[in-house]
């Protein structure tokens, strides 16, 4: 437990070092351009549909807005994770720079195969995400503690394959995965809780990386 509680403690020291920076800002511009585009889109497309004029069409627009919004709002942190997981690599090597200096240039899979897995991550978290947005919508504290435990399983398995892979094979990254799947899901699931706090969900990709590569290192001799 103290090697997950110096994992949660320590990225906070390096919160502004440019290996953090860059890809929070890449992820969050990306994001919003993203969820901008599908505002026009759902309001354009909503109106279209209802006849495109009148107050039919107006309240048809703002009921599309809204519901866009809030699939935003839901939606926001897993698709910024998928866009941030593509530079993620520069937050792992800032942490290593600082926190572990003298290890050799990262020799495990190639780059493609860990922007790969980091895709395939958060393509579950969307996927999960938008299978428990309707029971959210009807039994809020449910869809809340479902978004939750899928956010808990998808950053912690995820997060910590892209780290383990820098550096191990991929065979090799799933046997440490399951050799500190316990202390991997404590950090997920800490990892999740800040996912449902607005404003500071923000910072769960960036912070979840470097929290994973405290974990694989501080963790490395008992694995």
């Amino acid at each position: 437990m103290k090697a997950v509680l110096a994992s949660l403690i320590l990225p906070l020291r390096q919160i502004a070092d440019p290996g953090f920076r860059g890809p929070l800002l890449k992820g969050l511009g990306a994001a919003m351009l993203a969820f901008a585009g599908l505002a026009f889109l759902a309001d354009w497309g909503v109106g279209a549909l209802a006849g495109g004029t009148g107050w039919l069409a107006t309240v048809a627009g703002l009921l599309g807005g809204a519901l866009v919004l809030l699939a935003a709002v839901w939606l926001f942190v897993p698709v910024m994770l998928g866009i941030t997981s593509l530079f993620l690599d520069e937050t792992a090597e800032a942490v290593e720079r600082r926190y572990y200096p003298g290890l050799p240039p990262p020799a495990g899979a190639s780059l493609p195969a860990q922007v790969r897995a980091g895709l395939v991550m958060s393509a579950q978290f969307l996927l999960l995400s938008l299978v428990i947005l309707p029971v959210a919508l009807a039994v809020p504290p449910l869809g809340v503690v479902l978004f939750w435990a899928a956010a808990a399983v998808s950053l912690g398995y995820g997060l910590f394959d892209g780290v383990a892979q820098r550096r191990l094979g991929i065979d090799e990254a799933r046997a440490a995965r399951r050799r500190l799947r316990p202390r991997i899901l404590a950090l997920g699931g800490a990892l999740a809780g800040l996912a449902l706090v607005p404003v500071a969900n923000l910072l769960v990709p960036v912070l979840g990386t470097a929290a994973m590569t405290h974990l694989f290192h501080r963790a490395k001799p008992a694995a």
